[in-house]
């Protein structure tokens, strides 16, 4: 049978690995704490400090601890930057020196950054109304608007570091940071960048999201006990818990990579998005978009449901979402689901939109170059409708060649990633 035009296709694109990493999280500020905190367990929950929520009937959140702005950028300039664009500066940072580029790149032109948020600078909108309605529009600050935007991280990034190729901003709901990581890696595989600083951020602790939430009855109320309100396919879980987070990771066409000697933690071999078409807010009952997106992720990277070990689940511990996601993986893997890991980041770090699918992306990449499976936390009462192996006992030892992480979002946005351990191809005979 003649080669199909995708599977040439897929034979000849330049293949894209990851290079650096770079991690602000509720458990910690660099990669190393968030994933050493991630394999022991530890909920990055708490008693929310930013602002006083005293009278809203969610007090917990996962917070960004001990962030200092300054570290990566001046007062004046981080001043008049959203706390989204100041946290993404901060893991493009670290990922870029942990890719190795501190000093600079080798062709601006050829570097490009694929940056998402869900909301932006949401903060900045609301100081602006609050000014506007007390002080009058004499009052508002020139940089209200700007800093509020939503490619304003994208933006920041490439300018701090002299980035002149292609700049876009992905704004899917919880499925951006997947989603971007994923479009990222399109413009490597299109040969216009060999390099993209790639990821998702959500950085906003305010009073108007925990409220709208709340009146969604979307969130988890177990003020008394945060570190255990994120209890993902859990029977007892009651929502999810609001956070900020970010992750960014430097994606790096292969040979680009192998020239300079850089470590490579893992390839992206494959990924997808697709639509429920369903509802704002619920999720297709059968799971058809995500079905969908798992499917053509696989088709995307060449491989079978078999040649998966590992799932990053979507799993944010919500009444409706995990069943369904169990539903949706079980019937794209069929009997193989019950051989598959299928753990939860969120249960740690609960669910910082934007930057969650980013995050899970770097722990995909982690748990591929390291060989071991963060736990699940929280997973203690079984659920007739959740029965796969959700990792509860602990972190895990575990050769994963393949792993396929999954983000899913409000307006039915779905993203599917799949990332696996690098090999080289075997030389000609």
């Amino acid at each position: 049978m003649l080669e199909s035009v995708r599977d040439r296709i897929r034979r000849v694109r330049p293949r894209v690995v990851i290079t650096g990493l770079g991690a602000i999280t509720p458990l910690g500020n660099t990669v190393r704490e968030t994933w050493e905190g991630l394999l022991a367990g530890r909920s990055g929950i708490a008693r929310i400090t930013q602002f006083d929520a005293s009278d809203l009937p969610v007090q917990i959140a996962g917070e960004i601890k001990d962030f200092d702005a300054t570290e990566f950028v001046s007062f004046k300039d981080a001043r008049r930057m959203s706390r989204a664009s100041q946290v993404a500066l901060g893991t493009a940072t670290q990922a870029i020196e942990d890719a190795g580029f501190s000093g600079g790149w080798p062709d601006k032109e050829r570097v490009s950054v694929f940056f998402g948020t869900g909301v932006g600078g949401l903060e900045k909108i609301e100081e602006q109304l609050h000014t506007l309605w007390e002080k009058g529009w004499k009052r508002l600050s020139p940089f209200g608007i700007p800093s509020a935007l939503t490619n304003m991280p994208s933006h920041h990034i490439s300018n701090l570091f002299e980035i002149k190729g292609r700049i876009a901003t992905i704004t899917t709901a919880c499925a951006t940071g997947n989603q971007a990581v994923g479009e990222a890696a399109e413009l490597i595989r299109r040969g216009v960048a060999d390099i993209v600083v790639a990821g998702g951020v959500e950085a906003v602790m305010s009073r108007m999201p925990i409220a709208g939430f709340s009146i969604m009855r979307a969130l988890s109320t177990r003020n008394d006990e945060p570190e255990r309100a994120s209890r993902p396919f859990d029977k007892d879980r009651d929502g999810f818990v609001f956070s900020e987070g970010s992750a960014a990771l430097i994606l790096e066409e292969l040979e680009h990579a192998k020239a300079r000697g850089a470590h490579i933690y893992a390839e992206l071999l494959g990924h997808s998005s697709s639509s429920d078409a369903f509802h704002m807010a619920q999720p297709d009952p059968e799971g058809a978009g995500a079905i969908r997106a798992m499917q053509w992720a696989l088709e995307d990277a060449g491989l079978e449901p078999e040649d998966i070990q590992y799932i990053n689940s979507h799993g944010p511990a919500t009444i409706i979402n995990d069943p369904t996601e169990t539903l949706a993986i079980k019937k794209v893997f069929g009997e193989h689901a019950y051989n598959l890991a299928v753990n939860s980041t969120k249960s740690m770090i609960g669910h910082p939109m934007g930057g969650a699918g980013a995050i899970e992306s770097m722990v995909c990449a982690l748990t591929i170059d390291q060989g071991i499976i963060h736990p699940t936390a929280n997973h203690e009462v079984p659920d007739p409708g959740c029965d796969l192996d959700y990792v509860s006992e602990g972190a895990r030892r575990v050769n994963v060649e393949a792993a396929l992480n999954n983000s899913f979002g409000l307006g039915g946005q779905n993203a599917c990633l799949i990332v696996g351990k690098y090999h080289a191809e075997p030389a000609a005979a």
